[in-house]
C-alpha cells in the first residue's frame, strides 16, 4: 500500500479525487474551497489595526485555515516519509531545453537552480521567486480568489466570473511558459 502512496497517481485518479471535494465540502455544511483567502484570515486574526478589509468575522472561517493547516502537515508528512527514490522521469527534449538554462538537478520536485536559498541572491533567482510571488499575490487579490477556488469551487458552480478567471489564469501562464520564462532564464 505504501508502494502505491508514493509513486505519482495519473490524473485520471488525482484528478477526480481532488474534485470530490468540492460536493464535500457543499454536503458538509455549505463551505467553499479556496487556499488564498487563508491569507486574509490569517491577517484579520493577526493584525490589531482598523483596516476595513480585515473587518469581519474570521472565526467562522477556521475551518478553512484548519483544511490549509492539513495541507501543511501532510505536504510534510509526504516530504519525510513518502518521497518517492526513483529519480523524476521528463521527457527527452524538455531535459534538452532545460539543460540548455542550465537546469541539470531533477533530484527534487523544483530544480534547485531556480528554487534554493542562494538562488534567491541572483536576478533570475529574485525575479522568479520575488517579483513572481508578488504577481502571483497581486492577481490571486484581483481575480478575487486563486487557481483552486476559481477552478476547482468557482467552475463547478457554474459561476461566470470564475470561468473568465481560469482561462486568464491559463492564457497567462501560456505566455509565461512560452515567452516571458525563457527570456528569464537566459538572464
Amino acid at each position: 500500500m505504501l508502494e502505491i502512496i508514493k509513486q505519482p497517481w495519473p490524473w485520471y485518479i488525482a484528478g477526480p479525487l481532488i474534485g470530490l471535494t468540492v460536493p464535500a465540502l457543499l454536503l458538509l455544511g455549505n463551505k467553499h474551497f479556496g487556499i488564498s483567502a487563508n491569507l486574509r484570515h490569517i491577517c484579520a486574526a493577526c493584525v490589531p489595526a482598523k483596516v476595513p478589509f480585515f473587518k469581519y468575522d474570521w472565526k467562522k472561517e477556521i475551518w478553512n485555515l484548519l483544511f490549509v493547516l492539513g495541507i501543511i502537515i501532510g505536504g510534510a508528512i509526504a516530504a519525510s516519509w513518502l518521497q518517492n527514490p526513483s529519480a523524476i522521469e521528463l521527457h527527452p527534449k524538455l531535459a534538452e531545453e532545460l539543460a540548455g538554462y542550465g537546469i541539470t538537478n531533477y533530484e527534487s520536485l523544483v530544480p534547485t537552480e531556480l528554487f534554493s536559498f542562494q538562488s534567491l541572491f541572483t536576478g533570475r533567482g529574485f525575479l522568479i521567486m520575488v517579483v513572481g510571488g508578488f504577481i502571483v499575490g497581486f492577481g490571486t487579490r484581483y481575480a478575487g480568489g486563486c487557481t483552486s477556488g476559481h477552478s476547482i469551487m468557482g467552475l463547478s458552480n457554474l459561476q461566470w466570473p470564475s470561468l473568465v478567471a481560469t482561462i486568464s489564469f491559463m492564457v497567462g501562464g501560456f505566455i509565461m511558459a512560452n515567452f516571458i520564462l525563457p527570456f528569464i532564464m537566459t538572464l
